[in-house]
């Protein structure tokens, strides 16, 4: 009996090469910034030609977003996360704890330090990151809201509203701190009581 189903298949030598390209302009767009990277360095740290780059992402702002999107796949933040309306206590103690995670890692506070410090002289790229990020994620949120309301064990109203008010709140003080520079300690250790606490006002509050 083989067992090679369950193994995921290998990439290919054109998925190999995008995914160096993604890791490669994730770690410039990081530690430069958008508007101070280039899609020659892309391709200088990804081992791969500038037509290699431009094969697989047409500008870089499509890269950007890409980017973006992959540290949400990473975090397991996609749609198979929020598929079960049945399950909301769960379903959405998980989303907080994998957001939660994903908003305050190192990468994501960069990211958007770097977006506010550049908002005036660059505002497209806050749009791009608000978009591929923050917009996407409470769509999706708000989707999977209107999903189980539909049950009848919850009353949500605004599922927008209402996926906002609970990605806020998964902010809290750590991410605030993150942002400022400020010392956190104490805060992770806190993180994971915090988070679950948060799921569990959000769905007591809209109970029916």
């Amino acid at each position: 009996m083989t067992h090679s189903a369950e193994r995921p298949l290998p990439m290919s030598r054109s998925e190999q090469k995008r995914q160096q390209v993604l890791v490669a302009a994730i770690d410039l767009f990081c530690r430069q910034g958008f508007p101070h990277t280039s899609m020659d360095e892309v391709a200088r740290l990804a081992g791969v030609s500038k037509q290699t780059v431009y094969s697989h992402y047409g500008s870089k702002d499509e890269l950007f977003v890409a980017a973006i999107e992959s540290k949400c796949v990473g975090h397991n933040l996609n749609d198979d996360l929020l598929k079960d309306p049945a399950q909301p206590e769960s379903t959405l103690t998980q989303f907080a704890l994998q957001f939660g995670d994903m908003i305050v890692s190192p990468e994501a506070i960069t990211v958007f330090k770097a977006c506010v410090a550049q908002s005036d002289s660059h505002p497209e790229v806050s749009r791009l990151f608000f978009e591929a990020g923050p917009k996407h994620m409470v769509a999706m949120l708000s989707g999977y809201l209107a999903s189980v309301e539909a049950l009848g064990q919850y009353r949500f109203g605004n599922a927008h509203h209402c996926a906002v008010r609970l990605c806020l709140m998964l902010f809290g003080e750590l991410k605030l701190r993150l942002e400022l520079g400020l010392d956190v300690e104490g805060l992770m250790q806190e993180r994971e009581t915090y988070i679950r606490g948060c799921a569990e006002m959000f769905l007591k509050a809209y109970r029916v």
